[in-house]
């Protein structure tokens, strides 16, 4: 049985998706090895198997590919999906507001930051990429980067102040570099003995 994905993006994203001379749109057929039929008028886009598909996640890979473009991501930062390990995960900021435009665009500004400092920080500081779009903030990274990503933008949506966020995410950084340092020693202390 073939395996299919029914996606919907925004209208205004379409292009995108496709790219120049469908160039974007070619380019994630050929890496996944899969086939986009795209709807221009309504944004819905089916994703299926080709003859040359060997991995089965494929149509999931493509699938999240073009839903990373959708939610704001260039094409070059949704193709970082393709890796192994790489997890794409959106956040529905409307779950956190009282539905109010105000109290949106208001969380959004908090994630974002002056000039985009805020996400370009947390960015710097988990590994993982960001974007703001809509009502939803997307974050790619593996489990670890994704998990810092989204601890500091949960923070910033409950109103935690950026200081705090920021020491947070060091903190973060600091222990994971820790445990890294000491399965790499416990590593080479396996091999040397």
């Amino acid at each position: 049985m073939e395996t299919r994905e029914f996606i919907k993006v925004p209208k205004e994203r379409v292009a995108v998706i496709i790219g120049s001379n469908g160039q974007v749109k070619s380019m994630i057929e050929r890496e996944t090895k899969t086939r986009l039929d795209i709807n221009s008028e309504d944004g819905s886009i089916v994703i299926t198997p080709t003859e040359e598909t060997d991995d089965p996640l494929a149509v999931w890979k493509a699938r999240d590919i073009v839903r990373a473009i959708g939610r704001g991501f260039s094409p070059t930062r949704a193709l970082r999906l393709l890796d192994e390990g790489e997890l794409l995960e959106i956040v529905d900021l409307t779950l956190f507001t009282n539905k109010s435009k105000n109290s949106l665009t208001r969380i959004k500004g908090r994630i974002i930051g002056a000039g985009g400092k805020t996400r370009k920080i947390i960015e710097e500081i988990s590994g993982a990429n960001i974007s703001v779009y809509g009502h939803t903030v997307a974050i790619i990274g593996n489990v670890e980067q994704g998990r810092m990503a989204k601890e500091a933008i949960m923070m910033l949506i409950k109103g935690a102040p950026h200081s705090t966020v920021y020491s947070v995410l060091q903190k973060r950084k600091r222990a994971q570099k820790r445990k890294w340092t000491s399965w790499k020693t416990l590593g080479e202390n396996q091999i040397g003995s």
